[in-house]
C-alpha cells in the first residue's frame, strides 16, 4: 500500500495584513458605531411609559411600566456599537502596525 502525504497548494497570493485602507474601515465603524450610540440613547426613553391614576378621593398612583421590546432594542445597538469598537480597534493595529516579512 502506497501512503501519499497530502500536500497544501501553494498560496496564490500573498497574506498581506498591512492595508491602509483598513484605517478607513476603522473611521466607517466607528461612525457607525457613534450612530447606534445616539438610536439607543434615543430609544431607551420610549420603554419606559408613566401610568398616572386619580381617584376620586385624591389619592393619586403612578407607575412606571417598561415595555421590553424598546430596551432590548437599546442593548441591541449598544451592544452593535461595542461590537464595531473592538472591530476598529483591530482594523487601524492591522493598518499600522502588522509589516509584512522580510527576506532572508
Amino acid at each position: 500500500m502506497a501512503t501519499e502525504e497530502l500536500v497544501a497548494p501553494p498560496a496564490t497570493e500573498s497574506g498581506r495584513l498591512n492595508k491602509p485602507w483598513r484605517a478607513l474601515v476603522a473611521l466607517a465603524e466607528l461612525v457607525v458605531a457613534a450612530v447606534a450610540v445616539w438610536f439607543a440613547f434615543d430609544v431607551w426613553p420610549r420603554g419606559i411609559a408613566t401610568i398616572t391614576r386619580r381617584f376620586p378621593s385624591g389619592f393619586v398612583l403612578e407607575s412606571d411600566r417598561w415595555i421590553g421590546n424598546w430596551m432590548a432594542f437599546a442593548i441591541l445597538l449598544g451592544t452593535v456599537a461595542a461590537l464595531l469598537v473592538l472591530d476598529a480597534v483591530r482594523q487601524v493595529l492591522l493598518a499600522v502596525r502588522a509589516r509584512p516579512k522580510r527576506g532572508k
